[in-house]
């Protein structure tokens, strides 16, 4: 057997293999006998219809077919173990040659886990940017705890303002006309927040209790009821009920109310402290995703289309869940935007493509800086994964399986990864002030909805293919051609692409 193999784009090697013709006589041969003691045929024992009889019940090249399923199988294990190649999924496969009497040849574009060329990810120019916290943003906070702690009370002496509180009796016509969905009998709004037709809300300015007004108003062109959008309207309102927020006083008695405080400096203390601690956490956070960024775009890597479309299928699904939780199904959403699967799928895909390159830039870092996660420290976050979602079965046995465990080891591989480098470079910049963190667990390193996900399509990690924990995690999942059942060689002389 002769095994040419050539570098392909996309992190795949192109495998030329020319397998001799007596062998694929012989494949002929086991075929004949395979197919044979499978199927029924009329007036022979199972295993003894010769090839003529079997191929007038199966059809012309059925057993040409199968033999070239066969060999190809064979050949393609074969071929990969000799030049030692790794299959990230299955391979593409063509069949060059085909023919009895001759040689059998294919093609198979292998994906293959894919080189990270790292460039420098620890010698950057930036550094933590932490807020002030000042009187002014301490007292924005104790204002909003004051409007969250506010109590509505009747207005009786004026008339409506902007930030009351109102309910509306309404009703609209065109023309004289009423129209569907013009109309209510208690309409409750917080005038000034312009949740109705612009301009709508500034009409009940001034309006007291019982008064009715009447005013012509036009909906917006881009209106979503299109017999609407564009058109002038007439509405006939009446003010219901108006309030009007009253907010507690700024004093101590507000602060004991608050909590365990004996006065407001002292609730103004406890509140710079959190701010403070706030900002510190921001800091963090935006530092470590300036390294990611930075890292990332002094690497170079030729992403696999199969990490790709895996992590636009995952994003997909969380975008499902996000349009569940607002109660709109896919097919709504569709018809709202008129997008296919296809065009979101592709709207998907550039930021699919920068978190498969994220993962395993932060990957290949992490074995760079030779940073292994033990079995104990997987086993303690499924523990707390299978406490946080203790009600979903589907999400806690995908965190049990060898998969599973792989997607939550490779994520706080990159997790650590990232807090090192920032950890390194406090410790090289003594004089900078420190910025803590909290060790992260899987319900900060995944959020629920990635999680599930994830879980949701079977998804493998992209970093967990690199191996970083000596490991080589996906790789062997599809590390055979499967040639399937649904091709036919005599009419197109290629088989489906595997996987």
């Amino acid at each position: 057997m002769q095994v040419t193999t050539s570098p392909a784009p996309k992190s795949t090697i192109l495998v030329e293999v020319e397998v001799p013709a007596e062998r694929l006589t012989q494949a002929v041969g086991e075929a004949t006998r395979a197919l044979s003691r499978r199927t029924k045929v009329p007036g022979f024992r199972p295993g003894k219809a010769p090839r003529g009889v079997l191929e007038a019940v199966l059809g012309h090249g059925a057993v040409l077919e199968e033999a070239v399923d066969r060999l190809v199988q064979s050949s393609y294990r074969d071929a990969l173990i000799e030049k030692e190649i790794l299959p990230l999924t299955n391979a593409d496969v063509e069949i060059v040659q085909a023919e009895e009497g001759k040689p059998l040849i294919f093609k198979a574009t292998v994906p293959i886990r894919p080189e990270v060329a790292l460039g420098d990810y620890a010698s950057f120019n930036f550094r933590p940017e932490i807020e002030t916290t000042d009187e002014p943003k301490v007292d924005k906070v104790i204002e909003e705890l004051r409007d969250q702690n506010a109590s509505l009370s009747p207005v009786e002496d004026r008339g409506a303002k902007k930030g009351d509180y109102a309910v509306i009796k309404y009703e609209g016509t065109r023309d004289g006309v009423p129209f569907e969905g013009g109309s209510a009998e208690r309409m409750p709004l917080i005038i000034g927040e312009d949740r109705l037709i612009p301009g709508f809300e500034d009409e009940l300015v001034g309006l007291k209790v019982g008064d009715t007004k009447g005013f012509d108003i036009t909906f917006p062109a881009d209106y979503g009821e299109e017999t609407l959008a564009g058109q002038q309207a007439h509405f006939e309102v009446e003010v219901r009920e108006l309030r009007e927020k009253i907010l507690p006083d700024a004093d101590d008695e507000f602060a004991r109310s608050m909590g365990d405080f004996t006065d407001l400096a002292n609730l103004r203390e406890e509140v710079t402290k959190r701010l403070e601690r706030n900002a510190l956490d921001k800091a963090r956070h935006t530092f470590s995703d300036r390294i990611i960024e930075y890292a990332i775009a002094n690497a170079t890597i030729d992403l696999p289309d199969v990490l790709v479309e895996q992590e636009v299928e995952v994003m997909h699904d969380e975008f499902r869940s996000a349009l569940a939780r607002q109660g709109i199904s896919d097919e709504a959403y569709a018809k709202v935007s008129g997008k296919t699967h296809e065009e979101l799928h592709a709207d998907f895909r550039p930021d699919a493509e920068k978190r498969v390159k994220v993962l395993l830039v932060l990957s290949r870092i992490a074995e760079v800086e030779n940073l292994t996660i033990g079995d104990a420290d997987v086993d303690a976050e499924i523990a707390k994964g299978k406490e946080r979602y203790a009600g979903d079965p589907k999400l806690t046995k995908y965190f049990e399986s060898e998969r599973g465990r792989n997607y939550i080891r490779s994520t706080l591989r990159r997790s650590r990864v990232v807090e090192k480098l920032v950890d390194d470079w406090l410790a090289a910049h003594p004089e900078h002030p420190a910025i803590p963190h909290v060790e992260d667990g899987p319900a900060d390193t995944m959020d629920e909805d990635q999680a599930r996900s994830v879980a949701a399509v079977g998804a493998t990690d992209p970093g967990s293919i690199l191996g970083a924990d000596g490991h080589d995690h996906a790789a062997h999942d599809h590390a055979d051609y499967d040639p399937g059942h649904d091709h036919d060689h005599a009419a197109a002389n290629e088989p489906a692409p595997a996987g």
